[in-house]
């Protein structure tokens, strides 16, 4: 098999990340403070992927073009393709033919995350050559995945979202193809959201009797694409946390388990217990940062305390009487407490964001 080409897609609008993606493109949005865009590009570059082609949006490709660059420091060259309309999966796969050309590669969604990357799968796809080479994982709620149907260990069905769904293997938003694929994507007719469905056009490939091979994934995999999620998956990276400790801490600060102090971050009088990341040039000043949080650049954190949450770079969170938890918090948020009377709430709010008062 010829050497493989990336082909990651980072387009959409991320409306269910909404008021976070209102500002900021979903697949840059950091997990253990870094975007989660970054941790596709760092996987194709371990599986010794060299070309890698970025699918972006017209609304958020310039940023996303700013943040990633040339791909240098990744070890990669990225080509940049844009998408016009978010019009499925399988419409992306066309966008991209000029630059994929005759060259097997895989296909990465920009917004998900697998623990094992996916060299060993590149690998598995390289030696046996089958046709397409499909991720999937046992979910507890396969009516809203693309769901595979196995049989004799090859492929024999998929069905999008099924409301009776045969087996609770979901598709995983990795893909290994060939260029058979283009072909069974302009075979295809829309589905009725009005996009080309990747499961319309594997199944096509299944159908003209071409091999297409499942791999079951055992390490974790998540798609970022709700709040739960990001947490969840900020959870996850930092349970492989690698504790270091570049910043400050004062005499009468702590951390306690794997804790990682980025250079320039301080801790007064404060509190981390790990697994916990402090970014760049953070202050912590009297307060306590408890498990799976991480504090992004130029955070200050005085007077309050956070657990299980993600705090974007430029924040300040101050003099709160109650523990924050389960919490995104976007760039340059500022959170305090008001005038101490006349007590009133006083909100901005962005789009279908929600909000608990105890």
């Amino acid at each position: 098999m010829q050497e493989l080409k990336g082909l990651i897609l980072s387009g959409g609008k991320g409306t269910r990340l909404r008021p976070i993606t209102h500002t900021s493109a979903k697949q840059l949005v950091p997990v253990a403070n870094k975007p989660v865009l970054f941790y596709g590009i760092e996987a194709m570059a371990v599986a010794g992927i060299r070309e890698v082609g970025i699918i972006v949006a017209p609304e958020t490709g310039t940023e996303i073009r700013e943040v990633v660059g040339d791909g240098e420091r990744f070890g990669v060259e990225i080509t940049y393709i844009d998408q016009h309309a978010p019009l499925g999966l399988a419409h992306a796969v066309l966008t991209a033919e000029d630059f994929l050309g005759d060259s097997p590669f895989v296909m990465y969604l920009g917004d998900n995350l697998l623990r094992d990357g996916i060299k060993e799968l590149v690998d598995t796809f390289r030696s046996e050559e089958p046709d397409a080479l499909i991720l999937l994982t046992p979910v507890p709620d396969p009516e809203h995945y693309g769901v595979a149907e196995l049989e004799d260990g090859r492929v024999s069905r998929l069905v999008e979202k099924p409301a009776q769904p045969a087996t609770d293997l979901a598709l995983v938003g990795v893909y290994m193809f060939t260029p058979q694929v283009f072909e069974a994507a302009r075979a295809i007719e829309p589905s009725g959201r009005g996009e080309l469905e990747i499961t319309d056009a594997i199944q096509h490939l299944v159908d003209s009797g071409l091999r297409v091979d499942p791999h079951i994934v055992h390490g974790w995999w998540k798609d970022t694409g709700q709040v739960q999620d990001m947490l969840e998956a900020n959870r996850l990276i930092l349970d492989d946390l690698e504790e270091r400790l570049d910043g400050e801490l004062d005499e009468e600060s702590s951390i306690e388990g794997r804790v990682a102090i980025e250079e320039g971050a301080r801790l007064e009088r404060s509190t981390v217990r790990g697994p916990a990341i402090i970014g760049r040039g953070a202050v912590i000043r009297d307060a306590y940062i408890g498990p799976y949080t991480a504090i992004g650049e130029d955070v200050k954190i005085d007077g309050a305390e956070l657990e299980h949450s993600i705090v974007l770079a430029g924040s300040e969170i101050s003099e709160l009487d109650y523990r924050i938890e389960a919490s995104l918090i976007g760039r340059n948020v500022r959170i305090g407490k008001g005038p101490a009377l006349p007590k009133a709430y006083r909100f901005v709010v962005g789009d279908n964001a929600e909000i608990q008062i105890l």
